[in-house]
C-alpha cells in the first residue's frame, strides 16, 4: 500500500525551483531514503509534504487522502512526524517533558497511559544517554538527537521523516541508531528518511530516490540507484560504485 505519493511536486523561492516536479512513492512499511548533494532540495522537499512550506505546484497524498499544503501541526495529527538537522526542543523544559508534550498535543491517537509513562518508556526506547530530567539546553549533539527522535515518535506517527539525524555521530552511535531505526520499522512504522551517510543509507533503505538541482534522477533499490551513472556522476563526477 502506498502511504505517501507525490505528483510533479514543486516548489518555488523566487525565481529560484528548488523543488522541479519531483514524483515519487513510498509503501507502507519500508525504509525509503532521499540523497543528493548538498543543496540538491532535499530538505525543501520534506518540508512540502510535512506542511512547512506549501508547495508551488503539484500534489501530495499520504494515507490515501490528498493534504497538499495542509500545515505541520494538521499533518502531524493524521500521523506524519519529522526530525530536524538542527533539533529544535524546548530550552527550559527537561527530556522528560519534551516528549511529553508531544504525548498529549501530537496525535489525534490517545495513549491509553498517563503522558509521564509514554515518555519515559520512549527516551527508553530510544536509549536516551542521560537523566531525563535533565534541562534540553543541558543537552549534547547526540543526547538531542535521541530527544529529537522520542518526541516525533510521541506523536505516534504512521510515517516517520528523518532529516539528516546520523550527522555528527561517531561510528558506534551509527551503529546504535541503526539498529533503533530498524526497531522503528518494525514497530509498523514507515521511514522516510534523508542522509549523506552511505553506510546509512546503504545498511537501511529497502528503496531510494536521488535529487539534483531540485530534479529526481533515480529511483529503485539500494543496488540499482548505486549503479546509476547519473547518481555516480551527480556525486562523484566520475563513474565510480557508492
Amino acid at each position: 500500500m502506498v502511504i505517501l505519493e507525490t505528483q510533479e511536486l514543486v516548489k518555488n523561492f523566487g525565481g529560484l525551483t528548488a523543488v522541479n516536479h519531483v514524483s515519487l512513492k513510498v509503501y507502507e512499511g519500508e525504509i525509503f531514503g532521499l540523497i543528493g548533494p548538498n543543496g540538491a532540495g532535499k530538505t525543501t522537499f520534506i518540508n512540502c509534504i510535512t506542511g512547512t512550506y506549501p508547495p508551488s505546484a503539484g500534489r501530495v497524498f499520504f494515507a490515501g487522502e490528498e493534504t497538499t499544503g495542509q500545515p505541520a501541526e494538521v499533518m502531524c495529527r493524521k500521523g506524519m512526524s519529522r526530525t530536524f538537522q538542527i533539533s529544535q526542543p524546548f530550552p527550559r523544559l527537561t527530556a522528560l517533558e519534551n516528549v511529553m508534550v508531544g504525548v498529549i498535543f501530537g496525535s489525534d491517537y490517545h495513549w491509553n497511559k498517563p503522558p509521564e509513562k509514554v515518555a519515559l518508556e520512549l527516551l527508553e526506547f530510544v536509549e536516551f544517554p542521560v537523566d531525563p530530567h535533565t534541562p534540553a539546553e543541558q543537552l549534547n549533539t547526540v543526547q538531542l538527537k535521541r530527544l529529537d527522535l522520542a518526541r516525533a515518535l510521541a506523536c505516534r506517527p504512521k510515517l516517520l521523516l528523518l532529516d539528516e539525524l546520523a550527522a555528527g555521530l561517531t561510528t558506534g552511535e551509527l551503529s546504535d541508531l541503526m539498529d533503533i531505526i530498524r526497531r522503528i520499522r518494525d514497530s509498523g512504522v514507515t521511514i522516510f528518511m534523508v542522509e549523506h551517510i552511505m553506510r546509512v543509507i546503504m545498511g537501511l533503505c529497502d528503496r531510494l530516490a536521488v535529487l539534483q538541482y531540485g530534479t529526481k534522477i533515480a529511483e529503485g533499490s539500494t543496488v540499482e540507484v548505486s549503479q546509476d551513472p547519473k547518481v555516480l556522476e551527480a556525486y562523484l563526477g566520475v563513474e565510480h560504485e557508492l
